[in-house]
């Protein structure tokens, strides 16, 4: 199995209809068709979320977990979405094995719900629900390199069958989202160059990449961002391999393969 960082579009949207919903139909026709490029159906899943922070990397570990509507002001009938995959406790506590291994602190987590950055991309890659699902949140502190360790420590899952996704955005500058977004070309060529090396070159371009000129403008906060350092590092030390481009208004984002 790749491991792979994808686009989640913009809270619901893909459930939506309207100009909005229509600025997301390339990427929802991009996620829709992906599973069929993938070299077999995966055992597991594990999708490392942009939007679940926590002090201690948490890891869901129920049989079942409710749907975590975070997102605001959209219809009413896009808080009525469900995805009733199973919970995998067993794949939870290897998670947590590990990332113990690599000395990185993990806890099972049985409560929280599958966040948007979750529910949404698989619901449209995976509708029928039939594949067992884990979460992990973020560390807190975003940091970078600490998130490469945490891909790294995840590679051998992809031999055994579970497909690791990384959700988040490549250029995720929400201002700019209707507006100009001039920076965004910018920073997918610099995603190009770091993500078409080798693993040793990815690491040492990703970890630096606020010192690019259109870093910050590209992401303000880098929640976005940083599951991708987690996809990357999970990925053999083959060149990465970009699956997606297209554009959400005036900005430019794109989705990667790690094999």
């Amino acid at each position: 199995m790749p491991a792979l960082y994808l686009p989640h579009g913009g809270g619901p949207a893909f459930f939506m209809q309207g100009p909005m919903a229509q600025l997301f139909d390339p990427m929802k026709e991009f996620l829709a068709a992906l599973p069929s490029s993938l070299p077999e159906q995966p055992r597991a899943i594990v999708v490392v979320s942009a939007h679940w922070e926590a002090e201690t990397v948490q890891v869901s570990s129920g049989t079942h977990h409710d749907l975590l509507f975070d997102y605001y002001g959209f219809p009413q009938e896009t808080y009525s979405l469900t995805y009733p995959a199973s919970g995998s406790p067993e794949l939870a506590d290897r998670v947590i094995e590990l990332l113990s291994t690599a000395g990185i602190p993990a806890e099972p987590n049985s409560v929280r719900g599958w966040d948007h950055g979750v529910f949404i991309p698989l619901k449209v890659m995976y509708p029928e629900a039939e594949i067992p699902l884990v979460a992990m949140s973020l560390h807190a502190g975003l940091n970078a390199e600490e998130h490469g360790r945490i891909g790294a420590a995840l590679r051998s899952l992809r031999q055994e069958g579970v497909l690791i996704i990384g959700s988040g955005m490549s250029y995720h500058n929400l201002s700019e989202l209707t507006g100009s977004a001039p920076g965004s070309l910018e920073f997918d060529r610099y995603l190009d160059e770091a993500l078409r090396g080798p693993g040793s070159h990815r690491r040492t371009r990703l970890n630096a990449w606020e010192d690019e000129p259109t870093g910050r403008s590209a992401h303000p906060r880098e929640e976005h961002l940083i599951p991708l350092m987690v996809a990357s590092a999970a990925g053999s030390d083959l060149p990465g391999d970009k699956i997606w481009a297209g554009h959400v208004g005036p900005s430019l984002v794109s989705a990667w393969s790690f094999s």
